[in-house]
């Protein structure tokens, strides 16, 4: 792999007069990399991408694209990068070959090419045949998002950046886009934010997580579950009390929590289990509750945390974290001034 990364951002701060939208920001997306760019709404998401592709600036902090400074070549850096926002705006009275030649001719494509790469752009997108004649305006939401997507990739950028890329799409529409964005794996760097974690962790790499401004994770999902969600989880439904359940398990010295509890409709109880130990606990588990004279074991399977747990984990965290770090008032300090008890008693 290049030793130069694709994106580069190095405490990265962005204010608002008082309010600090982002601050000491750092990151890194090597090339070929598909990396999804998580947060709630208002944590610093869209700031960030308007920085990288040159459109806002920092207010401190460094960020490269390509190994260009965004700061100092931020026309250079837009060249490297494809952009589709969230809202995409398209026109609705251009057709789509007519629209995305536009797009190439604002972008500087040259003119011998500027054919070529409007039609290898529709043919990356599944537009060449299906809708290529077509006005924009009659096209449905995952169509107009491929003809955005299309125009993200004139120009031969080296970074794509999507934002919320599959937002109002149905189940089918959404697979075709998740298709189109696994075939430029390897091929270009990917970023990609949206608030439809299944899909993150479908296409992703990685994830960098940011809450408040900050980066509050970064990584797999696998390094992420093990920092954030570590233990073995299991799913496990009993005949029997969760007292006895957590009693079984520590007379044979396995340190276990209950994480969740909720009673069935056939009167047993199914619980979220979270163990602690080195390598699958399962058999041990099966053996050690099936073995218990207080319960009866129904069904035990192994669970493992999704993207959602993880984000909501990382987030948590970091808001904790907040708050401890804030510095504690202390008590008012009392006045030397006389009470008006003391004065009326002179």
């Amino acid at each position: 792999m290049d030793s130069i990364p694709s994106i580069r951002v190095k405490n990265l701060t962005r204010q608002y007069g008082a309010i600090t939208a982002i601050q000491n920001v750092s990151f890194t997306v090597n090339k070929g990399e598909v990396v999804g760019f998580l947060g709630p709404n208002g944590a610093g998401k869209s700031t960030t991408m308007r920085i990288l592709s040159g459109i806002m600036s920092a207010t401190s902090g460094s960020a490269w694209v390509g190994g260009v400074c965004v700061a100092q070549s931020p026309h250079e850096v837009k060249r490297k990068i494809g952009y589709m926002p969230e809202n995409n705006p398209l026109p609705d009275d251009m057709r789509v070959v007519e629209y995305l030649r536009f797009r190439a001719r604002l972008k500087e494509v040259p003119s011998s090419q500027l054919r070529s790469s409007v039609q290898e752009a529709m043919e990356i997108c599944d537009l060449a045949r299906t809708a290529r004649r077509k006005i924009i305006g009659t096209l449905s939401k995952g169509f107009r998002q491929r003809v955005g997507i299309a125009d993200a990739l004139l120009g031969d950028p080296e970074v794509i950046i999507m934002d919320e890329p599959t937002i109002g799409l149905d189940p089918h529409q959404i697979q075709g886009i998740r298709t189109l964005i696994n075939n430029l794996r390897g091929k270009l760097t990917v970023v990609l934010s949206s608030h439809i974690l299944p899909e993150i962790e479908r296409s992703c790499d990685r994830v960098i997580i940011i809450n408040r401004g900050r980066v509050v994770a970064s990584g797999t999902s696998d390094e992420l579950r093990e920092e954030f969600l570590p233990g073995n989880r299991y799913t496990v439904e009993i005949d029997g009390t969760a007292e006895n359940l957590i009693s079984a398990l520590s007379a044979n010295t396995i340190q276990a929590e209950i994480l969740t509890e909720e009673a069935t409709a056939n009167n047993s109880v199914k619980l979220t289990l979270r163990a602690y130990g080195e390598g699958e606990l399962g058999p041990q588990l099966i053996h050690t509750l099936s073995t218990s004279p207080n319960l009866e074991l129904k069904s035990l399977a192994p669970r493992i945390p999704n993207l959602e747990e993880i984000f909501l984990a990382a987030t948590k965290r970091s808001w904790e974290e907040t708050i401890e770090s804030k510095p504690k008032k202390l008590n008012a300090p009392q006045s030397n001034a006389p009470t008006k008890e003391a004065m009326s008693s002179k």
